[in-house]
């Protein structure tokens, strides 16, 4: 504490620059961490205070698109420590602090109970087959996702856990929180309502869900609003297209 320069800090950040929000957290942190240091009298300086934080894209957390996601299955297979972290993230939609902590005894009738750290809000998520099966592949423990001492991660070991295990997928850039929102993405495609993803997400307001699901594919989306047009519900039809049929 007392030898460390800016040059370390920017160093530190740097290395982190394929998840900004991260390398940001992190900076941030130091920058605590040195104020107190000033206080105790072990600095005079603020190291941190000189380096600057990384861009971060607009929009947030990438959101994982289809194709890194089977770049990653393909690179994981089931029965593998990151895949059952990667499934749990995708289909449940929760957030990091909630997934490290999810185990056997909060299964309940083919569902995963949550209750989410960060608003408190208290949920049973239905389980998709497929983490099911992944669930399944893995050998079991007190938690689904484990250390390599078997122990459940803290909540920034596991984000920097499967930030490696993505690099080893040759992926950079997709960090966990992503995976959250490519769930939303993939609902909103499917069609859900917003109540009905708020059910799964957690989140309470639509404008929240909106900025999940804003990536939902264009093309995916179009293609249904306008078969629904060419094609309406027989109750929907204008008259005159009845009687010309």
């Amino acid at each position: 504490m007392s030898t460390m320069e800016a040059r370390h800090v920017a160093v530190l950040v740097a290395k982190m620059g394929d998840t900004p929000t991260a390398a940001n957290n992190l900076r941030k942190r130091l920058l605590q961490l040195f104020r107190f240091a000033i206080v105790l009298g072990w600095r005079r300086d603020n190291p941190a205070s000189a380096v600057k934080g990384l861009k971060v894209k607009e929009g947030g957390f990438q959101t994982w698109q289809e194709e890194q996601i089977t770049q990653f299955e393909q690179h994981w297979p089931l029965g593998t420590m990151p895949r059952v972290a990667f499934d749990l993230a995708l289909y449940t939609a929760q957030r990091r602090s909630d997934l490290r902590m999810m185990g056997p005894a909060d299964v309940q009738d083919g569902r995963i109970r949550v209750k989410q750290l960060k608003t408190g809000k208290a949920m049973l998520i239905p389980m998709h087959p497929a983490l099911v099966a992944s669930i399944a592949a893995c050998e079991p423990g007190a938690t689904f996702i484990r250390n390599a001492h078997g122990k459940a991660f803290t909540e920034d070991s596991f984000g920097m856990w499967f930030m490696r295990s993505v690099r080893a997928a040759g992926l950079t850039g997709y960090p966990l929180h992503g995976l959250r929102k490519a769930a939303a993405r993939r609902m909103a495609e499917a069609g859900l309502t917003n109540q009905q993803i708020k059910s799964i997400t957690g989140h309470t307001t639509d404008s929240e869900v909106a900025r999940y699901t804003r990536e939902a594919e264009q093309v995916l989306i179009a293609d249904r609003a306008m078969d629904i047009l060419a094609n309406p519900p027989l109750a929907n039809r204008p008259l005159e297209q009845e009687k010309s049929k």
